[in-house]
Order: structure tokens, then sequence, then C-alpha cells
């Protein structure tokens, strides 16, 4: 089965690809590689408009199903931000390093149990029908207390915390992450409901 995913984040492709190549029989190709560079804009106020528009603006495609996601952190002690505008905090051209340093600076003092925070992912589908369909799930965890941590992943990895691996999710190994990540939770959601028969 294609899918074309909505995304020029190469980083994002990378696991994308690892967790469809996990669930089954999957060509997984980017915008890019696609041919498709649809003018997107990022104006919903939550996760699922968001996914939704990406998809929306690639429209349906004959020989594919159309896939997107966003995502975001929040964090509880922010009242859930930057949530839906965790790649806008700061502005988007602001480095993750300098973006995590302001968050562990601005969280100076807070108790583990007051630096409570998620990862969360909405993924929408567009089949070539028009139908469309939405899946989302999240990882628990907390803004780590000291440092930056872990050379893997992206965004706000190295300053999430992860209590059941004792890792941040830049520390975990791509199968480790895989398994537990948000995006992982909800792409898996997605496959299993087309494996399933629930949708087609």
């Amino acid at each position: 089965m294609k899918i074309i995913f909505a995304t020029a984040n190469e980083g994002k492709m990378r696991e994308i690809r690892r967790i469809a190549d996990a669930c089954g029989n999957y060509y997984v190709c980017s915008l890019k590689e696609a041919g498709i560079m649809p003018e997107i804009n990022e104006n919903g106020t939550s996760f699922e408009e968001n996914a939704l528009i990406k998809v929306r603006a690639v429209g349906p495609q004959e020989d594919a199903l159309v896939m997107a996601d966003d995502s975001g952190i929040e964090i509880d002690a922010f009242q859930g931000a930057p949530g839906v505008y965790s790649a806008r905090f700061m502005g988007e051209d602001t480095s993750y390093t300098v973006k995590n340093r302001a968050i562990l600076d601005r969280m100076q003092g807070l108790t583990a149990e007051e630096r409570g925070a998620r990862y969360r992912c909405v993924i929408a589908l567009l089949f070539p029908d028009g139908t469309e369909r939405v899946f989302e799930d999240c990882m628990e965890g907390r803004i780590t207390e000291g440092e930056p941590r872990g050379e893997g992943g992206f965004g706000y990895d190295p300053i999430f915390y992860v209590p059941e691996a004792n890792k941040t999710a830049a520390e975990l190994t791509d199968s480790e992450k895989d398994a537990v990540s948000h995006r992982g939770k909800a792409l898996r959601k997605a496959f299993l409901a087309l494996q399933t028969g629930e949708i087609s």
C-alpha cells in the first residue's frame, strides 16, 4: 500500500518509515518524493485541525493514502503550552538547543511532580474517495531537572524524561522510542485499523 506522508521533516520521515515497516507492507514517501509540494498553512488551534489541514492540502490521490500528523509537547506548568505551537515556540527559526534551555530556565525550582509533560500526536488519513479518519495517542513523562541528555531524536527529546525507560527521549534507541512514542502509538492505531478492515 502506498502512503504519501505530508511532511518535509526528514527526522520524522525516518521514524515513520521504521514504524510502517514494522507494521506491514507499506511504501511511505514524502511530499518531495511524491512530487507534490502544496502550500500548507497550519493555522489550526488543535493537533487534529492541523493534521487535517495537511492532508486536505495534498488532496485525495487515486493511487495512495495521504497521511499526516501534527504533534507537540504539552507542559503542565505552562498550562499545556507550547502544545500546538511547539514547532513555532520562540520562533520557527530558533534552534531547539535554545528552546530547550529556555524551558529548563523557566522551570527552575519546580519539583519532579510539578514537571509533568506529554508528547501528543494526531494522525490524519485521507482516502482516495475523500474519506477522512484521525487517530490520537500520547507519551507521558516530565521535563528533566538537569541538563539536556542524549544525542538521538529531535526537538524537545533531550529534555523529555520517560519514566518507564529511566531515560530522556533522546537517549532511547530507535526501537525503544518507536515502542513508547506518541507517534508510534498513534501510527500503530492507524495501521491496525487498516489491517483489520475497520477502515479501507
